[in-house]
């Protein structure tokens, strides 16, 4: 009997391994179709690549979640443009997301627990962001493109005229950005999760 159990739990691990870097596979190709939207500067492109991460972390646990995030990236380093920071942010920022969301469903498996995980990931992403765009990314992006910060903020001015400083920057377009991508993310996650788990 034990014999049984141990072969089995080898048969769900490695199917959860093949559902995972499938889902990772979707989350790369889904990366390449991005959006500039008009009210947000150039740099900031909206995509729904964390979707199947959410997918992961609903379906499988938070540990999913985390692993497709990781895939993503790490096959985005290939075509990096920011010396793998931005994959770095792009990594943090979705676990931020998806992780609270995995942990709240799986102690709770309805509409409640999702909302409840939703709430706290777009409020653990959207703080995450802003430190790591503040301190980490805007510097090196920055320094990569040879665009002093002063001239990157006025380029996002010309979109938005709140924005004076890096400070306010992030406070009026880093942290508006990611509550949308989170919200997107959401809205048309919940629906595919819930059609998709019957399959996971």
């Amino acid at each position: 009997m034990e014999q049984v159990n141990v072969t089995r739990k080898k048969r769900i691990t490695t199917s959860s391994l093949v559902k995972i870097g499938m889902l990772g596979a979707v989350s790369i190709v889904l990366m390449l179709f991005k959006m500039a939207l008009p009210i947000f500067p150039f740099f900031l492109k909206l995509d729904i690549s964390d979707l199947p991460a959410l997918i992961g972390a609903v379906t499988m646990g938070p540990l999913a979640g985390v692993l497709i995030e990781l895939i993503k990236n790490i096959l985005h380093l290939f075509k990096t443009s920011t010396a793998g920071v931005g994959e770095l942010a792009n990594f943090l920022v979705g676990i931020s997301l998806v992780v609270p969301i995995g942990i709240c469903y799986k102690k709770k498996s309805d509409l409640g627990g999702f909302v409840i995980g939703a709430i706290l990931g777009t409020i653990t992403m959207v703080i995450v962001a802003c430190i790591f765009n503040y301190y980490v990314l805007i510097p090196v992006y920055s320094t990569i493109f040879g665009m002093p910060i002063e001239e990157l903020v006025k380029m996002v001015q010309a979109v938005n005229e709140n924005v004076v400083d890096l400070r306010s920057m992030v406070f009026f377009a880093i942290a508006p950005f990611n509550v949308l991508k989170a919200v997107v993310v959401l809205l048309i996650g919940y629906p595919v999760c819930k059609l998709i788990s019957k399959v996971i």
